[in-house]
């Protein structure tokens, strides 16, 4: 079985979901896939079911009852993988902002740099975003720049939701203990990451938004991840962030 798995988390995806689990399987090196489906009303689920029988073995799926938040449905596949042999554990969206050739790319960063956790990094080397209103790239520069300043990690795009971690990253640590499940969890992740000193290296992408489908973000995603930043810096000061 291949090492390598993509957790693809999804809600009324339709639009997308055939054209970006055949990307990913058209890569030159296997790559498992997981969709966790928030019971998606439009069949996202069904489409992969029905996908499922042309790729055995290599697109699984697992449905769950509510939308419940994407850092719940990352934990959900996170904990799915660990029950398996996968080495490396991928984050990727489903619309195509995450471009599946870079894959490849994340994989040789964690092989070839001997790294623990590999980012897709919009902001690595300059901004690196097509298809954004200026004021929301604004918006994600700078939330970077807070998170940095509060955090002191030492990462430029701390944000980022396209990511590889190695099996031991997450059998590291304590997936119960994640507290956030929006735009807040993917530096939550890290940080714990950074705290426990594993080998973090950004890798340049170029981040496309969506041109399918409706955008998941939200002004309570957003102040989720104002907040809790400090909140977990505090914690991490007094021991209690592992």
């Amino acid at each position: 079985m291949s090492k390598r798995l993509v957790i693809i988390p999804t809600y009324n995806e339709i639009e997308n979901i055939e054209r970006i689990i055949r990307n990913v399987f058209s890569q030159k090196h296997l790559f498992h896939i997981l969709v966790v489906d928030d019971n998606s009303p439009d069949e996202t689920a069904k489409k992969v079911n029905e996908l499922q029988k042309e790729f055995k073995e290599k697109l699984h799926l697992e449905v769950r009852k509510n939308k419940s938040g994407l850092g719940t449905a990352y934990i959900h596949g996170f904990k799915w993988a660990l029950q398996r042999e996968y080495d490396y554990i991928f984050e990727m969206d489903a619309d195509f902002s995450h471009n599946p050739n870079d894959l490849i790319r994340l994989y040789n960063a964690c092989v070839k740099q001997k790294a623990s956790v590999s980012i897709g990094s919009r902001y690595i080397k300059g901004v690196n975003v097509i298809n954004w209103p200026m004021n929301r790239v604004l918006m994600s520069w700078f939330a970077s720049k807070y998170v940095r300043a509060i955090t002191r990690m030492d990462i430029q795009d701390t944000t980022a939701g396209f990511v590889c971690y190695h099996r031991k990253v997450l059998e590291k640590i304590n997936l119960d203990s994640i507290q956030f499940i929006g735009y807040a969890f993917q530096i939550e992740m890290k940080f714990k990451a950074y705290l426990h000193k594993f080998k973090i290296v950004e890798v340049p992408v170029i981040f496309t938004d969506r041109t399918r489908g409706k955008s998941k973000l939200s002004s309570n995603i957003i102040s989720e991840a104002v907040f809790g930043v400090i909140k977990m810096k505090l914690k991490s000061l007094i021991g209690k962030e592992v």
